[in-house]
């Protein structure tokens, strides 16, 4: 899975066969210090391996230190334009920096940044947007911005590498899901570099979180990304729970899989109501089990076959089976039977 070569913010390695890593964005006024770092806490508690956050102006980056000593995880700073707040981030501390060298500034600027990054071992993320294309690469590649896009990242990456300086990723986003998947394949093909993956301004959750689901889920059962970002409009703490749904559905992270049934005129239990309860119940266990929830005995027992624990539902009861056999009938408040039993079997297992 994804790019040979590996970076390392702080601790985690990114890319070079380590796990698919999980990134969020602080919301709040950096300048805020107490305020951003709870909700870089909020964000590690929900799933993040990584929080970025925008260093804007100097205040900025003199909190970069106090952040960077009392976060759970690694950190990035996000800046635009400023080679002076790139350097003062990394001597505060930070884990990893996210630029564009090519609006860094001059070829002393940029030197000054890779010199700082290269003496504190800070790699650095080169962030494509397809909104914020060179004029000159529009004008060539006209409606397909997946290539101009490409080229982009190409043109900053290298910048870096006649520099000497090897240490980064590299994303390439946009708000469309085809132009996303289809210039990021392009990428791998021409480079190894670890590829942050993400479907940039994807929307409100709902409407957004199928659009990185699709955008995310495509290029990872392609091989391709080594750390995910899914945006989302609103709390972000929403964020890293989504990326972590996206990973379990595609077994690259471990956590019980559910299952239940979209219900029928046959259906006489409130599935819906049991199986959201059954979830919430489990949702955070980090145990690989499918556990299904069904609401009658048409697909349930055949379901049944291929979950660890499963329920089938009758007139106002349920048939619990394990492992395909049936154990026994639950009734009253089939919820509860049902949470019982996955946790008899998650203590057996």
């Amino acid at each position: 899975m994804g790019a040979k070569n590996s970076i390392y913010a702080g601790k985690l390695k990114i890319g070079g066969g380590a796990q698919v890593s999980v990134q969020s964005m602080t919301n709040t006024d950096t300048r805020d210090r107490d305020k951003t770092l709870d909700q870089i806490k909020a964000l590690s508690a929900a799933g993040c391996d990584l929080v970025r956050f925008s260093v804007y102006d100097e205040i900025c980056a003199q909190n970069v230190r106090y952040l960077a000593d009392h976060s759970p995880v690694p950190l990035c700073a996000d800046i635009h334009f400023d080679a002076d707040l790139a350097v003062k981030s990394i001597e505060n501390g930070i884990h990893k920096l996210r630029i564009n060298p090519g609006n860094i500034g001059n070829r002393q600027e940029i030197l000054r940044v890779v010199d700082a990054a290269r003496m504190h071992r800070v790699p650095i993320r080169i962030g494509v947007n397809a909104g914020s294309l060179e004029k000159d690469l529009r004008e060539k590649h006209g409606s397909d911005l997946a290539s101009a896009m490409v080229e982009s990242a190409l043109r900053h990456v290298k910048i870096l590498e006649d520099e000497h300086f090897y240490d980064m990723a590299l994303s390439l986003k946009a708000s469309d899901v085809m132009t996303t998947v289809k210039a990021y394949r392009s990428m791998a093909r021409v480079c190894d570099y670890p590829l942050h993956v993400g479907v940039t301004e994807a929307g409100l959750p709902g409407m957004g979180t199928v659009k990185s689901a699709i955008g995310i889920g495509s290029l990872l059962l392609d091989g391709i990304g080594d750390t995910i970002r899914v945006s989302l409009t609103g709390d972000p703490v929403e964020e890293p729970k989504a990326a972590l749904e996206i990973l379990r559905a595609l077994r690259l992270r471990h956590g019980v899989q559910f299952v239940s049934c979209p219900t029928c005129g046959r259906t006489q239990i409130d599935v819906p109501a049991i199986a959201k309860k059954v979830q919430d119940a489990f949702m955070d266990v980090d145990r690989d089990i499918t556990v299904a929830v069904m609401g009658c005995v048409v697909n349930g027992p055949g379901e049944a076959k291929g979950a660890d624990v499963a329920l089938c539902g009758g007139k106002d009861c349920a048939a619990l089976y394990v492992k395909g056999q049936f154990i026994r009938k639950i009734t009253g408040d089939i919820a509860s039977g049902m949470i019982e039993a996955v946790r008899g079997y998650l203590n057996d297992v």
